[in-house]
């Protein structure tokens, strides 16, 4: 009797100091795993600083997926500690990751459109953008939108995945822009003097750069109007300002030279001609016609 009761206590023994060192061990490894996940994260944190490309979401959203990445494999590990099947958990997961991401598709390629533009950049906070049939200031850049304010103040929020797939104009990209003005004067106008004249309100004017230097072209002979095209160069920031200044000293100054821009117009000619009315031609009747086959038989029958 006494044998059996010491033989049941060292089976608990035995079975207890399996479970304690499990727990153990499984406690050393949540602890080493969630040690070993925060330096991965503060030493790749570290390294993508030095990369200038990877926007500060970007670089966020990449150190803590390798985080958690970890910490999924350490729990992995601690159920294996236990005894429990992770295969079975692992496929289990695998499952619900795809039935997750069927479910999620349009939201997942916004993910993956956000991660693109973070690492590409083709834009960056604070710069006006033309893509996808909207254009506005960039106030944000997320991994699901990009939030956008447009000219006339209205807050926009478009999915990534439209801007990431379709052609991007970045206004704010370069420091200088070319500005082209078109304007037409009359046929009867003198073209060299109304070239003459633009040309001086060009020089005249400081917020435009001589390198390169401006042009007065003419580029088209349309229905109303001879077009004369401005072309310079100017600072990103001066470009709307010295847009409406040269319009509007374009127009007084072609006023006070006596040219005139003429509005779309149509010339039409009458001419007066006499025609003499002449009696309508009688026409012979043939033999071989239907109307004299069919008299000549009914005199024939007469």
């Amino acid at each position: 009797m006494e044998i059996g009761v010491t033989n049941l206590a060292n089976q608990l023994l035995l079975i207890v100091g399996d479970y304690v060192l499990n727990i153990v061990g499984a406690v050393f490894l949540l602890v080493v795993g969630w040690l070993v996940a925060g330096w991965v994260h503060r030493y790749t944190q570290k390294l993508l600083r030095r990369v200038p490309r990877i926007d500060e979401t970007l670089r966020s959203f990449l150190t803590h997926l390798v985080r958690y990445s970890i910490l999924i494999l350490v729990i992995v590990a601690v159920l294996a500690q236990f005894g429990v099947q992770t295969t079975s958990i692992i496929a289990v997961l695998g499952a619900a990751g795809l039935a997750v991401g069927l479910a999620l598709q349009g939201t997942l390629s916004n993910i993956a459109a956000g991660v693109l533009l973070l690492f590409l950049r083709p834009f960056k906070v604070g710069e006006y953008i033309d893509a996808g049939g909207v254009s506005g200031t960039v106030r944000d850049v997320g991994l699901f939108s990009t939030e956008l304010k447009t000219f006339d103040g209205i807050f926009m929020m478009v999915p990534n995945s439209q801007l990431a797939s379709a052609a991007i104009k970045n206004y704010s990209r370069f420091p200088t822009r070319r500005l082209d003005l078109t304007i037409g004067i009359s046929y009867a106008d003198n073209l060299n003097r109304a070239m003459r004249v633009l040309n001086a309100v060009l020089e005249t004017e400081k917020r435009i750069l001589n390198d390169p230097p401006h042009e007065v072209l003419v580029t088209e002979l349309a229905d109303s109007s001879v077009n004369i095209n401005l072309r310079c160069w100017t600072k990103r920031e001066d470009y709307w300002s010295l847009l409406f200044d040269l319009t509007k000293k374009s127009k007084l100054q072609l006023d006070d030279n006596g040219i005139t821009i003429p509005f779309p117009q149509r010339d039409v000619h009458l001419y007066h001609e006499e025609r003499s009315i002449e009696p309508p031609i009688e026409l012979e009747e043939s033999e071989y016609s239907p109307l004299r086959q069919r008299k000549t038989e009914g005199d024939d029958a007469d």
